[in-house]
């Protein structure tokens, strides 16, 4: 068990995509309960920052732009290393992470033992994937030499702040029950297929509104979903209009919030928001599953031997017939 002084400063390095930052939050809770005096400074990549927008106990929130990927990296660890850390908490296997927190100058470097630098961290920990272990409960892990009273064995859930502005923004949108649907994802293999989604808005109550919901990127897929749909009123394409934090805002108070196991599914989970997760090529045993209260996951009725078939998703069914998604039923998603 290491030792830190009053008022410790932590680095917490997550500069994955926007459903890890999300997942790294309950590391700051975790910290924060039980070391309130903690400063705790985060570090992601470019375009995640405002996640963490008027977060309550984050002091600073460092970026870096991986557009500009080692004048930005070398920026950042010069920014590191000026700040007398008391620890610096690594939650990836990356290399350039690595290399930052064994850089850091930092009293103690935390993170696990498959990132290539983990010999020169001062604790490296195992890192496994296994049934009834969520990536929560590994980030927890790194914790355990770093809280002097322990990181404890009681999952937390990550937790956003959506500001007083992001709920005023979203207010007129919730005249009626609503339900939030997040068709899209980064990886096909992910994705509930579009006939899917617009079968279910079919399915839905025609007293209850539908709002579909993604990035700027998402408009025209959420747009052909409408169309696919039939339905002429009672839906509305909010991708792009929305920031996170208002999405989260918005999806706190839905009937239901239908995902993918995408970014979304992780903004209920920090909202503990009602969450139907459908899992296509992946399955909840990864440890990326829905936390909130209420929820539960959805996947093929279907014996299928290819799947799982990767960790994080494909471009493609590597087999052609993606039987994984297109075996899901309606009747399971209501």
């Amino acid at each position: 068990m290491i030792t830190v002084t009053n008022s410790p400063r932590f680095l917490i390095i997550q500069t994955a995509f926007i459903g890890d930052v999300i997942l790294a939050t309950a590391v700051l809770e975790q910290i924060h309960q039980t070391r309130p005096d903690a400063r705790l400074d985060v570090l992601v990549r470019k375009g995640n920052e405002g996640l963490l927008q008027g977060h309550p106990f984050l002091n600073e929130v460092l970026v870096w732009d991986k557009k500009k990927k080692y004048q930005s990296l070398w920026q950042v660890l010069q920014r590191i290393r000026a700040e007398p850390y008391d620890a610096v908490v690594n939650l990836q296997r990356f290399g350039t992470t690595g290399l930052l927190t064994a850089l850091s100058n930092a009293k103690t470097t935390i993170g696990f033992d498959k990132n290539p630098f983990s010999r020169f961290f001062t604790y490296a920990l195992p890192h496994h994937i296994l049934p009834g272990v969520h990536e929560v409960d590994r980030n927890r892990s790194l914790l355990e030499p770093l809280l002097s009273q322990g990181a404890g064995t009681v999952r937390i859930r990550p937790k956003l702040y959506p500001l007083t502005k992001d709920y005023e923004s979203i207010r007129g949108y919730q005249s009626n029950p609503y339900v939030c649907i997040a068709p899209t994802s980064v990886w096909f293999t992910k994705q509930y297929p579009a006939e899917g989604w617009a079968e279910l808005i079919r399915a839905l109550p025609a007293d209850t509104m539908v709002y579909l919901l993604g990035a700027p990127a998402d408009a025209v897929a959420c747009d052909a979903i409408i169309a696919l749909s039939g339905r002429q009123e009672g839906v509305r394409n909010l991708a792009g209009k929305l920031t996170l934090l208002q999405s989260a805002a918005l999806m706190q108070d839905a009937v239901m919030n239908y995902v993918n196991d995408s970014a979304p599914l992780h903004l209920c989970s920090a909202m503990n928001a009602p969450t139907t997760a459908v899992f296509c090529s992946t399955v909840p045993e990864f440890g990326f599953g829905p936390l909130a209260d209420q929820s539960r996951t959805v996947g093929t009725p279907e014996p299928l031997d290819c799947r799982p078939c990767t960790l994080h998703g494909r471009s493609g069914c590597p087999l052609g017939h993606y039987r994984c998604a297109y075996s899901i039923r309606t009747e399971q998603l209501l």
